[in-house]
């Protein structure tokens, strides 16, 4: 079924969930009545980040990030009060009404935060997790030596990355932009020093296979925790991102500790809070979309809240510079939107003015753009939540996920799939049409296993090896754009270089099994020289480079790191029979096989 620019295609704002309750897709928060003067008298049409007039609205934020005190505007929004909001608030309208305009000297304003801040890091106890051990059962599958002593490295990495909140976050909360969580987390490392929502679920099937299943198990319920409070899962652990949220992940990680443990109690627990997650995307993330007569329900990230990022303050600030009110707020939100995405930021997000997918950060539009990866995996969550309920004995609740599952197939092949090119692709909800740039995510349904003919999973592997994009000696580029943004070209990101390799092996085909390990051994080449180089796992790579770090961006490439930790786990214990470390005889990398696939796709200017 076609859905071209002429389609006919329809748009309205759509509010469904498996239970029929209706919602309001501008969110659950209405604006505020008070008014925030952080950036312009005008009053927003949107909420603030958060209703802290210190961490996510107000003078004190304003002066502070425009003055430019810190290299990362994270770490001011991170720091912890000496004493109460309205103390502080107090001296700093003191210090600002004894000022020339009311504007604080940045001599003046480091004074003020050395008397009532603290520097970012007091929130939190040294912890070391109880369940790490030496030697998990799955080191033993790894036949190369340097891997598998490499591997152990990896392993011992949850010991540094681990993070335990302080009882005073819990009882004074309003001291802390940090949220309250009660067990122990471990973080993505580097200015990541809390939890975040995606990133969890990699950092959590890599625990599970450390055997640290207590660790995981508190990972779970801290997250479950934050969906009794918000309804959703808070793109991280600080109340400047308590009104968005990243990639649904959650029912996928009690997937992997139930198959885990086995252990039904915890599933009973948990999937009533599931639900209500669920819920929640379903009632404010969805619109409907009609194609040649048809109705369908998608989601996308959209997320309705107005004012600069805080913790990225004076970027966005200086973005919207010269835009009118209405322009600047709706980019500030389309901003949080690309955030929620978890790809912040990348030209799969820009729209121009004639609705096509050129321009800079500015053009930034991803309320307007119906996700491939978003939809694959609330299918695939659908699909979860229809399994748990069979599991527990509930056939009419699993009755009604499957049908939830059935039409969200038929949306994803209506709207998103286009059979002559053998992929699925990003809706531009404005044109009504696919953009048909090449991402990995193009590929999310074959991860997903959201497809309904066996023969969509074999194109797949056919448009990826004509794309372009498997010419690159250390993975797959997250697109063939070089525009400068971090989730562009050349970077190549852990989890998406995971959830292609994952859903390339799941294919029956063994071309598509044998793409899939070459894959892996290329991503293991980079992953291992840059270990070797820096003694560090990096958040992402240059595909140009052996071993080379990623860039670009809003800040440096960070180490630690818990997600590529995660995914090296897993792909060791997928591989580790065949996978090498590229060192002495056993250099030859895989059967350089994909370098003689296919045509070279030339790289995208801005």
């Amino acid at each position: 079924m076609g859905c071209g620019r002429d389609g006919g295609t329809r748009l309205k704002d759509y509010n469904h969930a498996v239970s029929g309750t209706a919602g309001k897709e501008v969110g659950i928060w209405a604006p505020q009545t008070a008014e925030h003067t952080a950036t312009s008298s005008a009053r927003s049409a949107f909420p603030p980040p958060c209703d802290s007039e210190i961490y996510c609205a107000g003078d004190v934020l304003r002066q502070v990030q425009e003055a430019k005190l810190f290299d990362d505007d994270k770490h001011f929004v991170d720091m912890k009060l000496r004493a109460t909001p309205d103390v502080v608030l107090s001296a700093f309208y003191n210090l600002s009404d004894a000022s020339v305009n009311g504007t604080v000297l940045s001599s003046r304003l480091q004074e003020f935060l050395s008397t009532y801040f603290e520097e970012p890091g007091s929130e939190f106890e040294s912890w070391m997790p109880p369940d790490w051990r030496d030697k998990p059962k799955f080191l033993g599958k790894i036949v190369d030596p340097e891997l598998r002593s490499w591997a152990e490295k990896i392993h011992h990495l949850w010991t540094s990355l681990g993070r335990k909140i302080r009882t005073d976050v819990q009882h004074h909360p309003e001291l802390y932009s940090q949220i309250y969580t009660p067990h122990p987390v471990i973080v993505p490392g580097g200015r990541f020093r809390e939890l975040y929502y995606w990133d969890s679920y990699w950092i959590v099937n890599g625990l599970l296979l450390s055997e640290m299943r207590g660790t995981a198990r508190g990972m779970i319920l801290n997250l479950l925790y934050l969906v009794n409070r918000y309804s959703f899962i808070p793109n991280g652990g600080r109340i400047y991102y308590e009104r968005r949220s990243q990639p649904p992940f959650l029912i996928l990680m009690v997937d992997s500790y139930y198959h885990a443990t086995k252990d039904t109690e915890f599933l009973r627990t948990a999937l009533p809070i599931l639900e209500k997650e669920y819920v929640f995307w379903m009632q404010n993330r969805s619109v409907k979309v009609e194609v040649n007569g048809t109705e369908h329900v998608l989601n996308r990230y959209n997320v309705q809240v107005g004012l600069p990022r805080p913790e990225s303050y004076t970027d966005d600030l200086e973005l919207a510079e010269g835009l009118t009110h209405d322009r600047r707020e709706q980019l500030w939100s389309d901003l949080k939107a690309g955030a929620e995405s978890g790809w912040d930021f990348s030209s799969r997000w820009y729209v121009d003015n004639e609705g096509h997918n050129n321009g800079t950060l500015r053009a930034t539009r991803t309320s307007q753009i119906l996700p491939t990866d978003l939809n694959a995996l609330l299918c695939r969550n659908e699909k979860k939540l229809a399994s748990f309920h069979r599991i527990l004995g509930d056939g009419d609740s699993a009755a009604l996920y499957d049908q939830a599952a059935a039409r969200r197939l038929e949306a994803i092949e209506s709207v998103l799939w286009d059979a002559e090119r053998g992929a699925w692709f990003d809706y531009n909800l404005m044109t009504h049409s696919r953009r048909f740039e090449f991402y990995p995510s193009n590929l999310a349904p074959v991860w997903a296993e959201c497809y309904s003919q066996p023969a969509m999973g074999e194109k797949a592997v056919q448009y990826l090896k004509d794309s372009g994009a498997l010419q690159f000696p250390n993975g797959v580029p997250t697109s063939l754009r070089e525009s400068g943004q971090q989730w562009d070209f050349p970077n190549a990101w852990p989890p998406l270089q995971h959830m292609l390799i994952d859903g390339l092996s799941k294919l029956p085909s063994a071309n598509a099994k044998e793409v899939a390990f070459d894959l892996a051994q290329r991503w293991f080449r980079t992953n291992w020289l840059a270990y070797v180089k820096y003694g560090d796992m990096f958040e992402k790579y240059d595909v140009n480079g052996d071993g080379k770090p990623g860039g670009g961006g809003e800040y440096e490439v960070q180490l630690g790191f818990g997600w590529t930790n995660g995914v090296a786990l897993q792909l060791l214990d997928r591989y580790g029979d065949r996978l090498t470390s590229g060192s002495r005889s056993s250099s030859t990398v895989s059967s350089g096989l994909l370098l003689t696939l296919l045509p070279l796709a030339p790289l995208m200017s801005p």
